[in-house]
C-alpha cells in the first residue's frame, strides 16, 4: 500500500524553526522525486521545495525552492530511511499553511495528507 505520512508540524513563533518529515512506504522511495507543497487559507497550493535523486542508492539530487523560502528552507532525503525532510528556519507568519509532501516517478504520483504549520505571535 502506497503511503506518505507527514509529521513535525505545529505552532511556532516568528523567527523560529521546524523540521518536517515525510515517511514513505509501499514503493521504491529512492527512485522517486520528492517535493513539499503548501496551501494557506484562501490560496492555491504552491510548490515549496523539490529534490530529485540519481540512481536507486543515493541521497543526492538537485533541489529547487520557491523564491519566498530560498535561504530559509532546506529539503533533503534519506533513502535508507525512506524519508524526506524540510528544515524550515526563520519562519514568518506568511509561512502558515498545511504542508504536503509528494512523490513522483513517471506517471506515478503520491500525495501525503498534510501537516499544519502555524507561525504566530
Amino acid at each position: 500500500q502506497v503511503q506518505l505520512v507527514e509529521s513535525g508540524g505545529g505552532l511556532v513563533q516568528p523567527g523560529g524553526s521546524l523540521r518536517l518529515s515525510c515517511a514513505a512506504s509501499g514503493f521504491t522511495f529512492s527512485t522517486y522525486a520528492m517535493s513539499w507543497h503548501r496551501q494557506a487559507p484562501g490560496k492555491e497550493r504552491e510548490l515549496v521545495a523539490a529534490i530529485t535523486t540519481i540512481g536507486a542508492r543515493t541521497n543526492y539530487g538537485s533541489t529547487n525552492y520557491a523564491d519566498s523560502v530560498k535561504g530559509r528552507f532546506t529539503i533533503s532525503r534519506d533513502n535508507a530511511k525512506n524519508t524526506v525532510y524540510l528544515q524550515m528556519n526563520s519562519l514568518k507568519p506568511e509561512d502558515t499553511a498545511v504542508y504536503y509532501c509528494r512523490a513522483d516517478r513517471f506517471a506515478d504520483r503520491v500525495w501525503g495528507q498534510g501537516t499544519q504549520v502555524t507561525v504566530s505571535s
